[in-house]
């Protein structure tokens, strides 16, 4: 996620699998040597079917080789705080010095959470679309049976057992937690159940959130370098001013009082739904967040709750409805159905309110931009929308070299 972020690599990319990744042992999704596949269903397989192949094909999608690929997954390790983990291959397999433990796994959990909302659902669904077949998720005993669970993942190999990271909300109350060791899918499954359980009954009704530290972006080899996007500028696209020539004064005016320009052009905040509201309706559309097979608003999981309690030691979505959109202006005219996005906020006002401030700060690309707020289960995502594929992406470029993050989002 950490490389589609920052444009190494799109859920687009059509990645040619191996003789390595096709030879790995099963779970698997049966690739083909020299079989092209696009990385979104590559990480569904993964994901949700818990395929060794698929995962091996994104390690060496993303970074050359599987040894590339885990030496900068510890790299990762050591950014999150997971001390006790060391990895040698993509998908977990057994391999002597490949090695973790249920709070790392825990960490990691946490992390995909509050750093990758937008992906997060899909450790959720029951089952997954990888290219024109369905693939049933290893989870969804757990998902289907435990209240509130959501998520998030499933593994097992001969040495470590039946093993499960997963998650479950309940109120403003969720739990992660983590058992290594099971010695079948009931017994994993029960003791888990008992873990969320001690902890939902455990976790006290009001406690502040501790969000964990995002890692920084150190670059595909870790080595701290400045990665662009392709076609990123070296310097501002923005022409330098004339010398001696002062900014007109409107320009001055819009950028000194941006703040009250919004306030006067979208509403106040509305409060954020309780989770036992969000929670009553029906089930959402299945959707990862993909372009291509994903709607143009990105899915993302429920409202972070005000509190989370994590347990060493799964996961089930209560339903939740259709997400409601605000739509400021919307048009896909002259084939202008591409779009991007700037990130998901607490409030509608808050999302307007940065479309505003970025359209403004961006009035070259974005003049002609379509402003949308699409809400989500954690939040209003900020998109502009009416966009080429050509605007989109220099949009995108632009705001990366300013250090906007950025997400072009392709029609479909």
């Amino acid at each position: 996620f950490q490389a589609i972020e920052h444009g190494e690599i799109t859920l687009d990319t059509l990645v040619t699998v191996s003789k390595n990744a096709a030879s790995e042992p099963p779970s698997k999704l049966g690739l083909r040597p020299g079989q092209k596949i696009a990385l979104r269903y590559l990480i569904r397989a993964a994901a949700v079917k818990s395929a060794n192949d698929a995962a091996t094909a994104i390690g060496e999608a993303i970074s050359g080789s599987e040894s590339a690929f885990a030496a900068r997954m510890n790299r990762m390790a050591k950014a999150l705080g997971m001390k006790r983990s060391h990895f040698l291959n993509a998908n977990g397999l057994t391999q002597a010095g490949h090695m973790s433990t249920a709070r790392d796994m825990t960490i990691l959990g946490r992390h995909l959470f509050f750093d990758y909302p937008q992906y997060y659902n899909l450790f959720s669904r029951r089952t997954a679309d990888v290219g024109g077949r369905s693939v049933p998720n290893t989870n969804r005993r757990f998902l289907n049976s435990y209240k509130g669970a959501d998520g998030i993942k499933t593994g097992y190999t001969s040495a470590a057992g039946f093993n499960l990271v997963a998650s479950a909300q309940r109120g403003q109350k969720r739990i992660i937690a983590t058992i290594f060791g099971g010695r079948s899918t009931a017994a994993r499954n029960k003791r888990m159940a008992e873990l969320l359980d001690l902890g939902f009954r455990s976790v006290p009704e009001r406690v502040a959130i501790r969000r964990p530290a995002k890692p920084p972006y150190e670059g595909p080899d870790g080595s701290g370098r400045i990665v662009r996007l392709v076609g990123a500028p070296l310097r501002s696209i923005r022409p330098e001013p004339r010398p001696d020539v002062p900014p007109r004064d409107e320009v001055i005016a819009i950028a000194e009082s941006v703040d009250s320009v919004v306030e006067d052009l979208v509403s106040e905040p509305a409060p954020r739904p309780a989770a036992e509201d969000v929670a009553a309706g029906p089930d959402p559309v299945p959707s990862d967040g993909t372009p291509g097979n994903a709607p143009l608003a990105t899915p993302v999981p429920p409202p972070r709750p005000a509190k989370i309690i994590l347990t060493s030691a799964g996961d089930t979505p209560e339903a939740v409805p259709d997400p409601v959109e605000v739509v400021t202006r919307l048009s896909t005219a002259g084939g202008r159905d591409w779009a991007i996005n700037i990130g998901t906020y607490a409030s509608n006002y808050e999302a307007e309110r940065v479309l505003l401030k970025t359209a403004l700060a961006e009035m070259a690309t974005l003049s002609e931009a379509l402003r949308k707020v699409a809400r989500g289960r954690t939040g209003f995502e900020a998109n502009f929308v009416g966009l080429t594929e050509e605007g989109a992406r220099l949009a995108c470029r632009r705001l990366a070299a300013r250090d906007t993050a950025c997400t072009v989002i392709g029609p479909g």
